[in-house]
């Protein structure tokens, strides 16, 4: 096999491996960024509960302001009803009475109906403090262990790009050139292997003569539909 496409194979392997890195790294963070989001999604729950009860808090406070109108009426109502010399002004009293109590009614079950709402959205926030601090607790061990796990990638990781840099010193620059060109489109299917006449980067079938220069290995050969850089494993590999 030409020692240039032996090169560019086992540079596609380094990089494969490299590249193969990245979902770890992902995997590993997940489990961290899970936690984190699940927090901020607690934090904003708390903070838009609490934001309700102010307004729950502001329409209770208006309507214990208007009840307390109300009490004041009924009571210089009460005063009136002693000074009243007719009966249409008796009339008139006893109906502004009886409108008022119909309000002071509505305002007390308002009040009452609003304490429930704010009682609720106040049990809302412990169970959701609650939460937040076992999720809290946890974070710290949670990233403990995704640190722990990525040093453990990480070290792993610098081993093959030291193995890429040897490659590197050795690769013929035009052919490296080469294959960074057909890389920045191919990524990881660079360099494939041709299996029953077929290249396995686009699954055509190559012609008899290029098949056979791949067999041959003397040359660096491209599949002629796609570009990608053929081989044929062989049991020197």
């Amino acid at each position: 096999m030409n020692p240039h496409l032996k090169q560019l194979i086992d540079l596609s392997i380094v990089d494969k491996e490299i590249d193969a890195f990245e979902p770890q790294i992902e995997e590993a963070n997940s489990s961290y960024e899970a936690a984190v989001a699940k927090k901020d999604s607690i934090d904003k729950d708390i903070e838009n509960l609490t934001e309700e009860i102010k307004e729950e808090e502001l329409k209770k406070s208006k309507n214990e302001l208007h009840l307390a109108e109300l009490s004041q009426k009924l009571e210089d109502n009460s005063k009136k009803s002693k000074e009243v010399k007719t009966e249409r002004e008796m009339k008139s009293l006893q109906l502004e009475e009886e409108i008022a109590k119909e309000q002071v009614t509505f305002a007390n079950e308002e009040i009452e109906r609003l304490e429930k709402i704010i009682d609720n959205k106040n049990e809302q926030i412990e169970a959701a403090k609650s939460s937040l601090a076992e999720i809290e607790a946890n974070l710290e061990s949670v990233k403990a262990d995704v640190d722990e796990k990525l040093k453990v990638i990480n070290d792993e990781r610098q081993k093959v790009f030291v193995e890429k840099e040897k490659l590197l010193s050795t690769v013929n620059q035009k052919g490296l050139a080469f294959y960074q060109k057909i890389r920045r489109w191919a990524k990881n299917t660079t360099v494939v292997k041709v299996e029953e006449q077929a290249c396995m980067g686009c699954n055509m079938l190559i012609s008899d003569k290029v098949y056979a220069d791949v067999i041959k290995g003397e040359d660096i050969t491209n599949c002629p539909h796609c570009g990608r850089i053929l081989y044929v494993e062989t049991a020197e590999q």
